[in-house]
């Protein structure tokens, strides 16, 4: 999957012509940067912050650390290469890293939506199955181990089917797939894989994931309505603990959908109709995979709204001068 139908594929097209540095590009490399810096500056701070954290429950350290590796990975990968290869147009790094870059972009895009899936695992483990906590910490490692490693296998192809080509009549090289398929329909049905399993296959877990905890908690909240027995019993603390991860966790997916929705929406287009560069604004594509990498930059903004430590720990990075010798606030409650 590319992220610049019209500069990587441009070929496919009855009339090719060498793309240029065009100001909607421009638009979309300051905006890129824009996020490039935001994105790596509170990602950071997660990672450091849930790595110093005690109070976060030692089974969600593992699924918010990948989170925020998978997010930094998008950040350093994703967002640099967008911005250059827009800037240079064509491809000046030679054909081993033309391979090894569209590697490590697939990749870091599938592993945020595998991660995202064993997070929402967790959750349904955790509200559905709530005696079960005592082996989460190993399971969501092993989860976690699997979701890389697939990713990893997943994305693999890139390593063959990406190539630089130059071009006969100008002096211009790119980096694409032009050449690896037989057939244009090879192609749609490759790319229509990485479709299913970046978005639709985690978008499908997810959902059932979360509506069976919504049904879950319908039925509990029905059956608490019968007696108050469970509200003297005092120990309300944890399924409100376990409320407020189930929010943040909702809403980082609800993200994670609504920004990569109308990118993967026109890729579906251009897969089955390519002239569809020539009917819409250049703008709309840049727009919509800048609104894409939008996402790395919302999963620290949500955790830290409904982790008061993590948002003491950015305003000690950022005032540390100020703010020397303020003591670390206690929280009543961690996440379960």
């Amino acid at each position: 999957m590319s992220g610049n139908w019209s500069q990587y594929n441009a070929s496919l097209l009855p009339v090719w012509t060498a793309p240029s540095f065009t100001p909607a590009a421009q638009a979309r490399v300051a905006a890129t940067a824009l996020l490039f810096v935001f994105a790596a500056g509170s990602n950071l701070a997660l990672l450091v912050s849930v790595c110093r954290s005690r109070r976060l429950a030692s089974h969600l350290r593992p699924l918010i650390l990948s989170l925020a590796a998978a997010d930094l990975l998008m950040t350093f990968v994703v967002m640099p290469l967008d911005m250059v290869w827009n800037v240079t147009v064509q491809w000046y790094a030679g054909d081993v890293v033309c391979k090894l870059l569209c590697f490590l972009k697939l990749f870091a895009m599938q592993t945020s939506a595998f991660i995202l899936v064993g997070i929402s695992l967790d959750r349904h483990q955790a509200i559905l199955r709530p005696l079960d906590t005592l082996t989460a910490p190993q399971r969501n490692r092993r989860r976690m181990l699997t979701a890389w490693s697939l990713s990893a296998l997943i994305a693999s192809p890139q390593l063959f089917i990406f190539h630089t080509v130059k071009a006969k009549s100008v002096d211009f090289t790119q980096c694409v797939t032009h050449g690896s398929f037989s057939e244009r329909w090879h192609e749609t049905a490759y790319n229509m894989f990485h479709f299913v399993t970046l978005y639709v296959i985690p978008l499908l877990v997810m959902s059932c994931c979360y509506t069976c905890i919504l049904i879950e908690i319908n039925r509990q909240l029905h059956n608490s309505n019968k007696g108050d027995s469970l509200r003297r019993s005092g120990t309300d603390m944890i399924p409100k603990a376990r409320m407020k991860t189930l929010k943040m966790t909702l809403i980082i997916v609800l993200s994670f959908v609504v920004c990569w929705t109308p990118y993967y929406l026109l890729g579906i287009w251009y897969w089955f109709q390519p002239e569809m560069l020539t009917v819409t604004p250049e703008y709309v594509h840049h727009l919509l995979f800048v609104f894409g990498n939008l996402n790395s930059c919302c999963d620290p903004v949500i955790y830290g709204l409904y982790t008061p430590s993590f948002r003491s720990d950015l305003i000690r990075f950022c005032c540390c001068r100020h703010h020397k010798n303020t003591p670390r606030p206690q929280q009543p409650t961690r996440h379960t």
